[in-house]
Formats: structure tokens, C-alpha cells, sequence
């Protein structure tokens, strides 16, 4: 196995990626929660909600990374549920 490799796989897990399994969901729930007239209202929607998480989450989210990390290696780079 090479370090590019992981199961055969390359390694980009979204569960490892901080904006996909912590952030996304907050920018999702509160700039994606209507229809937008275009992408630059869509992009200031999404702006206008990355500026209002408070620092502590996502201080929270980069410091659970170490925790998800040792779940995927558990799983041998397979999938694994946060819990």
C-alpha cells in the first residue's frame, strides 16, 4: 500500500473533511432554507452565514478532528458513524 492509498482508495474521505461533516450543515440550514434568485445572492446568503458561527463551534469542530481521525483509521479507512 502506498501512502496515496488507502483500501485501494485515495484517501478523500468527506468524513474527515472539517467544513463537510461539521460546518455544511449549519451554511445548509441557514442560507440554503429558500430559494435564491441567483449564485451571488446564493454566495451572500452563504457568506452572511459562515460569518454568523461563533468561533467556539468551529473551534469545536477542528478539535474533534483527532477523535474522527482515530474512528477511520478503527475502520480502516472505511465508513464510520460519529457517535
Amino acid at each position: 500500500m502506498t501512502d496515496q492509498e488507502v483500501g485501494g482508495r485515495e484517501p478523500n474521505s468527506l468524513d474527515l473533511c472539517v467544513g463537510d461533516f461539521s460546518l455544511w450543515s449549519i451554511l445548509e440550514n441557514e442560507a440554503c432554507s429558500k430559494p435564491h434568485q441567483s449564485i451571488k445572492a446564493l454566495k451572500k446568503s452563504l457568506v452572511k452565514a459562515w460569518n454568523a458561527i461563533p468561533q467556539e463551534v468551529i473551534d469545536r469542530a477542528v478539535d474533534n478532528f483527532p477523535k474522527r481521525l482515530k474512528k477511520c483509521i478503527d475502520a480502516q479507512g472505511g465508513h464510520f458513524e460519529n457517535k
